[in-house]
């Protein structure tokens, strides 16, 4: 089976009117998405922005799980936590992987918007596991990864839909459910 990647990108992402922005961290984004893709075993969690600062707090929190009265207080959550990479760009994620790996990631794009050459989970999770490839995994904030990134991946997963026309999960319940489906043994 291949290893399957994380990214959480903040940038390059939409915000409501379409413009390309830059969002912020959260530190609940870092806490449930790490501790999502270390229970389904992803092999890294990739927190990406080009902010300093943004990146600087992604620090400050990772330190005191890792280092500080965190990890006293909560050993699961550094365990957690120890998956996650900073990183200024997605180029920076896929060369890290290269790295680790020796080859480079598919990238797999996901959106809350039904993606034209989208397919279903059960064909992409056959795939993955019939691979020796890295996957990566791209989980976009704010109104969701732009255009131009989607069409530089490989692999659309179909869009996760409920029985109604509302479809705006939070990007830790979207990851959660995407994992599940993707790695999950049942």
């Amino acid at each position: 089976m291949a290893e399957l990647y994380v990214a959480l990108l903040h940038y390059p992402v939409y915000d409501k009117n379409h413009a390309i922005v830059t969002t912020s961290i959260t530190n609940i984004d870092v806490h449930d998405i790490a501790r999502t893709c270390r229970t389904y075993d992803a092999a890294a969690f990739y927190v990406i922005t080009p902010v300093d600062g943004l990146r600087g707090l992604a620090r400050k929190i990772l330190r005191h799980w890792r280092e500080g009265d965190g990890l006293a207080y909560n050993p699961n959550r550094t365990e957690a936590l120890d998956r996650v990479q900073l990183e200024r760009t997605l180029e920076g994620a896929e060369i890290d992987i290269e790295r680790r790996t020796g080859k480079v990631p598919v990238l797999i794009a996901t959106s809350a918007r039904r993606l034209p050459k989208a397919r279903p989970f059960d064909e992409i999770k056959a795939e993955i596991m019939a691979s020796d490839q890295p996957h990566l995994l791209l989980l976009g904030t704010g109104w969701g990864l732009i255009d131009e990134l989607i069409a530089r991946c490989t692999i659309h997963l179909e869009s996760i839909d409920g029985p109604g026309s509302y479809n705006h999960l939070s990007v830790r319940a979207a990851a959660a459910i995407l994992l599940d489906r993707l790695l999950g043994t049942r």
